[in-house]
């Protein structure tokens, strides 16, 4: 939207050039003769609603530079070094620079050779490039030093543009062609300029702009290198050699191009031929970088030579004739309102996606969600619709319905592109050029046909259709191109703004007369005739049909009927209109900081009859203001009046006007108070009404009713001042008021989580559940114990307890809970999940729990299927079964045996699997010692628990012969221990024990160790009968068996095979009177003595002289007596 204001220039010099300061506001302009004038305008204004536009603006800067004589052509900004630099026709230039608030000469530089075409700073204002028209380039340093120059021969040079980076440069040249050049002047290549295609004759450029990304982009990769041609066609490219640019057509004459300070509009000026009256108007168009078309400006006078964003993108300066005219830009931000939170976008230029601002304005608090490709944000009672695109690689769309905090609640994916998108509580229709989708976001509680959808067309046409079946009711024809449409609150008539700012209305419904019949249309004021121009805003009031506010240029209006009330100053968007109060926000002053919205920008305009209601309440009387609302009925105007009339306690107005406002409440209110004796009471009620509660609470307690300001204090829940009343009061108060105000305290801590303070609260009010609560947040385990401990059993809470000691693995608490109240089934699933696994089978046992064997066999074979053999055994061991551990044990034992691991390992592996058996043989006599305490004998209850114990164990081999696997192994290594050390003797004898071990150490083994000790025992009968049956073995293959035999061979041709003792002799020795002797672990040898030692654990003997050396028992290591 735009409106024009103007400054002239003194003695009608015409000007050339225009160029305004993005960040300090400075504007200059160069002309005839020499003429090179800054100035800056700013607003001065103490009022506080009168910001932006709408304040009145006057020249704070105007300032005539003297230096150059002829025509000024071009003037360029450096804003990061605050220079200006202009150059005039003679190819002088000028570098000027502020000091003190005036501009002054800095550096000047004339070659006289050529005029200087166009300069270029580049975007961080470090380099200026300059081209002349005779193809000279020079790159300068912003302190004015010459970087390079270079002479393009042959080429006449019109224009210059950097690339955002610095690295590339544009040169224009006179004939329409574009070279790009790196920053060091090396040609690279020439660009293809698509947008000329079949265009004949001389061309030449209008304008080159790169926007350099400095406040973000619209959307990502979005083109931002504009080149425009005299004759109106243009490209607009994302780089240099984009090969699909957007083509523009302005059907004009260009003079100039700017991009704004955001890169999301394209401002052309030039001229426009007229059809009908054969002469040139000046235009500028102004286009998305998608080359949509936005608006046409028309602007007065005869040549139109350049146009100038300010730095905000609200205004843009024109130079015409020897005029600089302004056009107030109302930009179409995206923004919307609902329950009072203002929502709007903008783009960081550190990142891609659009910022989205959910500002609440009643709690000053401001939630940001960041969303990419946004296209549209509309919104509607309580909810926000944001369209976007839903990525690049697919042509889809996303409808994302958001909550006033930006939460989505939901989402519809549509295949048509939503240009244009509105909302109503129920439904949100979104349409593109060809159709339109709705979309019923929530059931209303009764949906009305009285929704009805307008769709407006390009053409002119709008067609009505009926919700919820979009039904095609009606078409209608206007002469205008509508930009925005708006159905009043009974949709009876359409508002219309068209693309050049004109507001029309079209009737839906014919109206019907009211009383006599006839001229009521009149009445209303006529819709055909209305037409306003230069609007760029309205809104219907959603509670009167015939009620709207607009603004046009930088005023407000109200409308009733049609007729104005008188315009307020503003340039603020129109969030609201309801309760004849408008609200409006100021969004060009939130976007200059759009981090920190402040609430200032929100602004509250009351329209005319509730000024006058007002004014006629507080200053004529209630009388002639209840009359005056007669007349203009409203529901606000008749609630302003009754809470007037209750003010001074007249009862009977404030009944009447709560009646027309329809407000149930306030008429229960006012009966309520009319049973009221006292006068004291009822203004006492009348203040806590409006909220004025601690002057209510003072005349409670003036009349001393402590009770009432208690219960009101409670109705607000200020229940800190609650418990200060029951306090002070004298008398005892209520126990059960005074735990409720403690625990509401309590409560109030708990939720802004200061446990501490809550813990002393909790515990006044004695509210266990939140103290058990407090203490578990505050990881106070002491004091949770504590509470569990003064619980009475079977208390609900325990179970709770509980829970939060298993969540931080304090087992011994969690039962003591779990019992507490019963549970000892939650006790051991809980000593499971902590693996305390002795203490889940001592509960089960206890409790007769059947399950613990199912738990453990479970838990078990967990860990045997990740390879945990250990663990389980430990796991066994641990839950007291000890036969379960010990087969575990003996498999890990026979595993590691069969990978021929050291010796020594195996023999230890097998003396842990034999302990454990031994516990187990204890286990079992200890229960039998239990169960027949004080029924039979010793004797017999020991034969008892062997039965039981033969009965339960179906592993006979692994109860009856622990020790077999150990005793293996501790002879085969003492064997080897005795050889070493030279008793050859014992060595042979512990080696010929081995041989009632072949199902333990492969025979092989046993036998080659026989065979060497008997030989060096020079035994040479045993020798040879361990030869024999080495070479007699089974599982020894033919080649396996040859050496034997050969070794064989050798030693017995030169040994006789014969013996001191024979093997039979050595078997008779063993065998006593009793079976077999017992056999020594220290030496190996038969124990033929009476007296011997035994050891405790592993039940084997010794030699009493032998084990007099040993601290440990040599086979099971066990510490002796």
């Amino acid at each position: 939207m735009l409106f024009l204001s103007q400054i002239a220039i003194p003695n009608n010099i015409r000007l050339k050039c225009v160029s305004w300061n993005k960040d300090q506001g400075f504007i200059a302009c160069g002309g005839d003769d020499g003429l090179l004038k800054v100035l800056k305008l700013e607003t001065q204004t103490d009022d506080a609603k009168l910001k932006g536009l709408a304040a009145p603006s006057n020249l704070s800067m105007n300032q005539t530079l003297e230096g150059h004589s002829g025509a000024v052509q071009v003037v360029t900004w450096n804003e990061q070094y605050q220079k200006l630099t202009t150059s005039d026709q003679n190819g002088l230039i000028i570098v000027w620079m502020l000091y003190k608030g005036s501009w002054y000469e800095e550096m000047i530089n004339n070659r006289n050779k050529s005029v200087v075409r166009s300069m270029s700073w580049n975007a961080d204002g470090q380099k200026i490039c300059i081209v002349y028209e005779d193809g000279a380039v020079i790159v300068g340093s912003v302190d004015g030093n010459r970087i390079w120059g270079k002479e393009l021969k042959g080429i006449q040079l019109a224009h210059v543009a950097w690339s955002p980076d610095s690295k590339i440069l544009l040169f224009g040249m006179a004939n329409g062609e574009v070279h790009i050049y790196d920053n060091q002047g090396n040609f690279i290549m020439k660009m293809t300029v698509s947008c000329l295609h079949n265009v004949t004759g001389a061309i030449s450029i209008a304008g080159i702009h790169w926007y350099a990304g400095s406040e973000g982009y619209v959307e990502p990769d979005c083109p931002c290198l504009a080149i425009c041609f005299d004759n109106g066609r243009c490209q607009v490219m994302r780089y240099e050699n984009d090969e699909a640019p957007v083509f523009i057509d302005t059907l004009m004459n260009v003079a100039s191009i700017q991009w704004n300070q955001c890169g999301s509009v394209l401002a052309l000026a030039g001229s426009l031929r007229s059809v009908a009256m054969e002469k040139e108007v000046n235009v500028v168009q102004f286009y998305t970088p998608f080359g949509e078309h936005l608006r046409t400006l028309k602007v007065p006078g005869k040549q139109m030579t350049a146009v100038a964003w300010e730095g905000g993108g609200l205004r843009i300066g024109l130079a015409v004739d020897s005029y600089i005219y302004f056009a107030n830009i109302r930009p179409d931000y995206k923004w919307g309102y609902c329950s009072s939170t203002v929502v709007y976008a903008y783009t960081k230029p550190d990142r891609q996606e659009y910022c989205v601002v959910f500002w609440d304005t009643k709690n000053n608090e401001k939630f940001v969600k960041y969303v990419k490709s946004l296209m549209s944000i509309t919104t509607s009672g309580d909810f926000c619709i944001l369209a976007t695109k839903a990525d690049h690689t697919h042509p889809q769309y996303v409808l994302v319905l958001c909550n006033a905090i930006g939460t989505p609640l939901d989402s519809k994916y549509i295949d048509i592109d939503p240009l244009f998108v509105t909302m109503t509580k129920t439904h949100v229709v979104a349409a593109s050029k060809e159709a339109f989708y709705t979309w019923q976001y929530r059931v209303a509680k009764k949906l009305t046909a009285m929704e009805i959808n307008q769709v407006g067309r390009e053409s002119g046409i709008i067609h009505k259709y009926s919700l919820p079946n979009v039904a095609l009711v009606q078409k209608y024809s206007l002469n205008c191109r509508a930009y925005q449409l708006s159905l009043n609150c009974n949709s009876s008539r359409l508002a219309i703004i068209d693309i050049s700012g004109v507001l029309t209305f079209l009737d839906l419904e014919v109206r019907l007369s009211s009383a006599d019949g006839a001229g009521s249309q009149a009445g209303s004021g006529d819709p055909s005739k209305f037409e306003r121009k230069d609007v760029w805003d309205m809104q219907w009031a959603n509670d009167n049909p015939d009620l709207f506010a607009m603004m046009e240029k930088t005023r407000m209006y109200v409308f009733r009927n049609l007729d104005p009330e008188e315009p307020i100053q503003t340039s603020g968007y129109i969030c609201s209109f309801e309760d004849l109060e408008i609200k409006s926000v100021l969004l060009d002053e939130i976007m200059k900081d759009p981090e920190r919205p402040n609430k200032d920008y929100l602004i509250n305009f009351e329209i005319r009859s509730l000024r006058d209601s007002r004014a006629l309440i507080e200053k004529v009387g209630i009388e002639d203001a209840s009359q005056f609302i007669e007349d203009n009925p409203h529901p606000r105007l008749w609630r302003l009046l009754a809470e007037a009339a209750l003010q001074k306690l007249d009862l009977k107005t404030a009944e009447q006007a709560f009646v027309r406002c329809k407000d149930y409440q306030g008429i229960e209110f006012v009966k309520g108070l009319g049973n009221l004796q006292s006068e004291a009471m009822k203004q006492a009620e009348v203040a806590a009404y409006f909220g004025r509660f601690e002057e209510a609470e003072r005349m409670y307690l003036d009349m001393d009713r402590r009770d009432l300001a208690i219960s009101l204090r409670i109705k607000l829940g200020d229940w800190f001042r609650v418990l200060q009343l029951l306090k002070t009061g004298s008398g005892d108060c209520d126990d059960a008021l005074l735990e409720q105000a403690h625990n509401a305290i309590g409560d109030y801590f708990a939720d802004r989580q200061k446990w501490v303070n809550a813990v002393q609260y909790y515990l006044q009010g004695r509210n266990q559940e939140r103290l058990a609560e407090c203490y578990y947040m505050l990881e106070d385990y002491e004091g949770l114990e504590r509470l569990a401990n003064s619980l009475p059993e079977n208390h609900k809470l325990l179970m709770d307890i509980g829970q939060m000691f298993v969540t931080v693995g304090m087992c011994e608490q969690t039962v003591n809970a779990y019992l507490k109240c019963n549970q000892p089934k939650a006790a051991v699933d809980a000593c499971v999940h902590l693996n305390q696994w002795n203490k889940a089978v001592e509960l089960a046992k206890n409790h007769n729990m059947k399950e613990i064997k199912s738990l453990l066999g479970k838990y078990a074979s967990h860990l045997l299927e990740k390879n945990k053999t250990l663990e389980a055994v430990e796991l066994y061991r641990k839950a007291h079964h000890f036969l379960d551990a010990a087969k575990l044990m003996f498999k890990i034992a026979d595993e590691e045996a069969k990978k021929r691991t050291r010796p020594l390992r195996v023999k230890k592996l097998y003396v842990l699997a034999a302990l454990l058996v031994e516990d187990f043989h204890n286990q079992v006599k200890t229960a039998q010692l239990n169960q027949a305490k004080g029924k039979k004998s010793e004797a017999t209850s020991a034969l008892a628990g062997l039965l039981e114990e033969d009965s339960s164990s179906t592993d006979n081999r692994i109860v009856d012969n622990g020790w077999r696997g150990a005793e293996a192994y501790h002879f085969f290594l003492l064997a080897q221990r005795q050889l070493y050390e030279g008793y050859m003797e014992n060595a042979m004898n512990t080696a010929l024990r081995l041989r009632d071990y072949e199902d333990i150490i492969p025979p092989v083994e046993i036998y080659s160790l026989l065979a060497v000790c008997s030989s060096a025992n020079r035994a040479f009968s045993t020798c040879s009968q361990a030869f024999i049956k080495l070479e007699s073995l089974e599982s020894l293959s033919t080649d396996q068996r040859q050496p034997y035999e050969d070794l064989a061979l050798e030693i017995f041709t030169k040994h006789s095979p014969k013996d001191y003792h024979t093997w039979k002799e050595l078997d008779s020795a063993s065998d006593g009177a009793e079976g077999k002797l017992p056999s020594c672990i220290v030496t190996g040898q038969t124990i033929s003595e009476y007296q011997f030692w035994m050891c405790g654990v592993c039940k084997h003997c010794a030699l009493e002289k032998e084990i007099g050396n040993y601290n440990f028992c040599p086979l099971c290591h066990s510490p002796l007596a």
